[in-house]
């Protein structure tokens, strides 16, 4: 059954990293106001001490050891909800993070993670997209509808 779940998350957590960098492009839903306008770094710029740059070792150490481990991407299961996948280039360094929140306590809101609202559909999910040019990398934060919404956040390097 853990495996099967892992599988599931693996694939969903993916299908966010796909689904955030494809989603912008085709809708045109790229962020506007003050969060688009030259700021550095969304308030979202680390998780959980992890940043994108770092090497794999020093991922692992802020993270501890991954429930999967391997050398383009490591998969945790933080909690019953939350994961992360962290996922390394060529050289061992932080390209990519996306992390899934499954209800509970924690969840961030799309201002924590984009210093800014994002208005939501009319079924209440939401998904925003936005570059960062002087940091380097873009971040999406997207909710899906429902009573118990699944809120992802995904940074990527440029």
């Amino acid at each position: 059954m853990l495996y099967t779940t892992k599988r599931v998350l693996t694939f969903s957590l993916g299908l966010g990293l796909l689904v955030s960098a494809l989603a912008p492009a085709a809708t045109g839903a790229r962020a506007q106001g003050p969060a688009a306008k030259g700021k550095d770094e969304p308030p979202f710029h680390e998780y959980k001490g992890v940043r994108i740059g770092m090497t794999a070792d020093e991922s692992r150490k802020k993270l501890g050891d991954p429930t999967d481990k391997g050398d383009v991407q490591d998969f945790y299961a933080i909690n019953d909800n939350e994961t992360a996948q962290i996922f390394y280039d060529a050289e061992k360094k932080v390209y990519a993070l996306s992390i899934i929140y499954m209800g509970g306590s924690g969840m961030p809101t799309a201002k924590a993670v984009l210093g800014a609202e994002v208005e939501a559909k009319p079924d209440g999910s939401m998904h925003r997209r936005v570059d960062y040019p002087k940091a380097g990398y873009w971040i999406a934060y997207s909710r899906t509808a429902g009573d118990s919404p699944l809120v992802t956040v995904t940074m990527q390097k440029k």
